[in-house]
């Protein structure tokens, strides 16, 4: 018997200019500058590795001063909070039961786990990939 989770199943892929873009609004609040993304845009045709450069790209993201991602202070007062704020953000919709609790015995359990390593980890799967 096949099972489906409304919301999971997403077939068109995000242009390069789309993730791109939509990255940048996910971390900054805000839109990238034309040149900005055209540079970024170029540097992505350029290399041969999509997947690597996707990487690189969502590696400067976070690493950047003025990206808005919460604090772990605040991640950890309540984790299943940050977790569904998460889903949300990057895969706009909520996540199932069992992610939700997957999600947070993780995060709780493993305390080297920091929002940025969880966004690392959304921005670069294939559901974030994908519309």
């Amino acid at each position: 018997v096949p099972i489906v989770q409304e919301g999971v199943k997403k077939p068109n892929i995000k242009t390069t200019i789309e993730f791109i873009s939509i990255a940048y609004s996910d971390l900054f609040g805000k839109t990238l500058d034309s040149r900005q993304l055209n540079d970024l845009a170029t540097s992505y045709a350029s290399f041969g590795d999509k997947k690597l450069i996707e990487d690189l790209i969502i590696k400067n993201f976070l690493k950047d001063p003025e990206v808005n991602i919460p604090s772990e202070v605040s991640m950890r007062s309540d984790v299943q909070a940050f977790v569904m704020v998460t889903y949300q953000k990057f895969y706009n919709r909520d996540p199932n039961e069992f992610e939700l609790w997957h999600m947070t015995q993780e995060i709780e359990e493993d305390k080297s786990f920091n929002p940025e390593i969880i966004y690392y980890a959304f921005m670069t799967s294939k559901q974030y990939r994908k519309f």
